[in-house]
């Protein structure tokens, strides 16, 4: 399985966020994403429409974090743009599967304890994680170890 383009340019857009800190422009966000204004747009429509991003429209207008990186994970950023994460389709409640209530498809389990194993994961890192050591959101302590670490 591979995120979309889309969701990996809603990570690169939330990082340019979370690493600068304060009101920045579409085009800046762009550039330093490395993603065309026009998809940037798209995607920090969906950012702002999922309540993580917040924008500020007129000639001094931007975006920023709606919260603290901290409290922004990679499972929400994700999910903002492909929907509840979920391993199979037969999880989906308006899936109907023809194995679903028999002893036949044994599957149904194990999609289930690897989509919540999966959810878990990626729930664990914010994107104060993420970013190098003294950037990010206000009032974060330098001095506390990540949750997670990142190797690049």
């Amino acid at each position: 399985m591979v995120i979309t383009l889309e969701t990996d340019y809603a990570v690169r857009i939330m990082e340019v966020l979370a690493t600068e800190n304060s009101k920045v422009d579409a085009c800046t966000i762009a550039e330093k994403a490395m993603v065309t204004q026009r998809f940037t747009l798209k995607i920090l429509h969906k950012l702002v429409t999922a309540g993580l991003v917040v924008s500020f429209k007129g000639a001094h207008g931007g975006y920023t974090l709606a919260k603290a990186s901290e409290q922004i994970t990679l499972l929400e950023v994700i999910e903002a743009v492909e929907g509840p994460y979920m391993f199979s389709r037969c999880q989906q409640k308006a899936y109907s599967c023809d194995h679903s209530g028999t002893s036949s498809c044994r599957f149904h389990e194990i999609y289930n304890e690897v989509t919540v194993l999966v959810r878990d994961k990626l729930s664990s890192y914010t994107f104060a994680d993420v970013l190098p050591q003294g950037r990010g959101s206000v009032g974060s302590n330098e001095e506390s170890a990540p949750k997670n670490s990142v190797k690049a």
